[in-house]
């Protein structure tokens, strides 16, 4: 039998374009799932540096991205520190400069709004180039289609797009996303996936709303 992909590897395949990011992370605030995966031709291990801009871990903010998501070239997680003051006359951050502002002016990163933690869901497509702003949340299985700017929160299997990213269509129907929402696939021991893959990858709805209801009934606790 062939090996599993080892979740805890960088480089899954002998491309060397797709890293799994969460091996290669040292933020202490930045934490993602395993499997979940950045694609990038020039510098894939170059996510934290490249991708998650102005992050400062004392600022109190998290990167949190589940399982299993696709993230490709040239996505960017704006964290909470590149906000301006906006409680005040002027956003001018004349406290970084030093010197007299800086005598004169409270601590700059005091100030700043808080938007929270930037969650991302299991199972979650980001499309390339694609910016995600600080404290959003995005549901499992959302699509962001690429180039779209992400300011609010994004529903589970939902596609959305554009700058700011808009409603583009459900997934699929509500009684198939309550199912998947509910037996949370990627949660699977390794070998219990690899038995789920072809109702994964299988085109006929119908069947896997089946199958999924059979599993379901099978661990009532669910």
């Amino acid at each position: 039998m062939n090996m599993i992909p080892d979740p805890n590897t960088v480089f899954p395949n002998e491309y060397k374009t797709s890293c799994f990011i969460k091996n290669i992370i040292k933020a202490p605030n930045i934490i993602v799932g395993d499997y979940t995966y950045y694609d990038d031709g020039v510098d894939p291990t170059g996510f934290e540096k490249n991708n998650v801009l102005f992050n400062y871990p004392e600022f109190g903010d998290r990167l949190i991205i589940g399982k299993f998501c696709q993230i490709a070239f040239g996505t960017k997680f704006i964290m909470g520190p590149a906000n301006h003051r906006l409680c005040s006359v002027t956003t001018y951050p004349f406290n970084v400069f030093g010197g007299a502002w800086e005598e004169n002016t409270p601590p700059h990163m005091e100030q700043l709004p808080h938007k929270g933690d930037t969650v991302i869901g299991n199972d979650v497509w980001i499309g390339r180039e694609s910016v995600i702003m600080p404290g959003v949340k995005i549901g499992d299985g959302a699509i962001i289609a690429a180039y779209s700017v992400v300011a609010k929160d994004i529903p589970p299997y939902t596609v959305y797009g554009g700058d700011p990213a808009q409603f583009i269509k459900k997934r699929f129907d509500d009684e198939l996303i309550d199912l998947l929402l509910r037996f949370r696939w990627w949660d699977l021991a390794p070998e219990a996936l690899v038995d789920f893959l072809p109702s994964l990858c299988d085109a006929d709805l119908e069947r896997v709303k089946r199958i999924l209801r059979e599993k379901l009934a099978q661990n009532p606790a669910i």
